[in-house]
């Protein structure tokens, strides 16, 4: 399941990130990659323990904390705190798969990487290239997105980010540990939690809401392992 989240943050959030992304200290992207991964990886990131990826990555977990669309698609129990990438001058990221597991710098926690989300911060008229294209079991699908918009999808995908040929993408990524680890169970949620509300708008106070509300439930305290 690929779902497209809009606005995870406003004009003056993107523009105060874009200013100290742009001041920034970038590391060899790779430092992070596993022994595959950085064979294909040519970027640059936020080094861990960097007080602006810090600062920045709490800003964006405290928009998610909010967002009606992220909780209902993603069903989060943990969250890696958001890392920071930074792609120009032909630098791309070839075909690759996420680690399952993703330890959280600093601590002694790991994290299963249920779903993978990139926080576009770049408006797409600022480069050229930099499409993420995801494979999943509709093919792939290439994505680019207005700045402050992100998208989420299964960890499990494999995915990469085409060269950016002119400008600079700047973006966020990080990975979530569902509460439901099996994506087909979280789609059938997700599909029933949508239905829901929009019957709920359309026919408020139905009582088949709350037959419905039950089954979305009960489905819920089946399939969580959490």
């Amino acid at each position: 399941m690929l779902i497209e989240i809009p606005q995870v943050l406003a004009k003056e959030q993107i523009d105060e990130f874009l200013g100290e992304l742009s001041a920034a200290e970038w590391a060899d992207g790779r430092g992070s990659a596993g022994y595959l991964s950085a064979a294909v990886k040519s970027n640059g990131q936020l080094a861990d323990g960097s007080p602006t990826a810090a600062k920045l990555g709490k800003a964006v977990l405290e928009r998610l904390e909010g967002n009606a669309l992220f909780i209902s698609a993603a069903l989060p129990f943990k969250i890696v705190p958001p890392l920071f990438n930074r792609y120009a001058d032909g630098q791309e990221y070839g075909p690759h798969v996420d680690g399952a597991i993703r330890p959280i710098s600093g601590t002694p926690h790991r994290v299963r990487t249920d779903l993978s989300a990139t926080l576009f911060l770049s408006a797409p008229e600022d480069y050229e290239g930099g499409e993420l294209t995801i494979e999943d079991s509709f093919g792939a699908r290439s994505v680019k997105l207005a700045a402050g918009d992100m998208v989420l999808y299964p960890g499990s995908s494999v995915h990469r980010v085409a060269p950016v040929t002119r400008g600079v993408r700047y973006a966020s990524f990080f990975w979530v540990q569902s509460m439901v680890r099996n994506d087909d169970h979280r789609r059938v949620l997700f599909e029933l939690d949508s239905s829901i509300q929009g019957l709920a708008s359309e026919l408020p106070g139905h009582a088949e809401l709350v037959r419905l509300a039950g089954v979305y439930h009960n489905l819920l305290r089946t399939w969580a392992d959490s």
